[in-house]
């Protein structure tokens, strides 16, 4: 069961909003919308996805992790490598 499954539909909810923010951008620049707009716009949505990203690092580490411990010192060790790359991808992006 995945870590997020109590929040799935709140994910989703966000995730289709998302997904309408980067409509609206793809309108915005086919209607020729100034650019300074259309770049507040890339970074709502960015900061959007930024807060799914979080939420989701929030629960792997709040089920998968804790469970893991619960499992095995190895089983703990191998979820915190597995968040650490992925915080790390998250900070590269």
């Amino acid at each position: 069961m995945a870590g997020y499954s109590g929040s799935k539909d709140d994910y989703l909810k966000r995730l289709r909003r998302v997904e309408g923010q980067i409509r609206g951008i793809s309108r915005m620049v086919e209607e020729d919308t100034y650019c300074i707009d259309i770049l507040t716009q890339v970074s709502a949505a960015t900061k959007a996805l930024q807060a799914v990203s979080l939420g989701l690092l929030e629960d792997h580490v709040g089920h998968c992790v804790v469970d893991a411990a619960k499992e095995s010192d190895e089983a703990a060790a191998e979820k915190v490598a597995e968040a650490s790359a992925a915080i790390a991808r998250l900070v590269r992006s």
